[in-house]
């Protein structure tokens, strides 16, 4: 029997590339790391287009 296929969104594809980036970067468990990466991603989204 398969195992079923789970489908990630392009969100949840950013927030674990961040994630991964603060794991390789600073001294953070797993779920500080996971948290951490949400923030950034909603500071980053909060910035208008024209100034990124």
């Amino acid at each position: 029997m398969n195992a079923p296929t789970t489908i990630r969104t392009p969100y949840q594809r950013r927030v674990e590339l961040v994630k991964e980036t603060l794991l390789t970067s600073a001294a953070l468990d797993d779920d500080s790391a996971g948290k951490l990466a949400v923030q950034v991603l909603h500071a980053l989204d909060t910035i208008p287009e024209k100034i990124r």
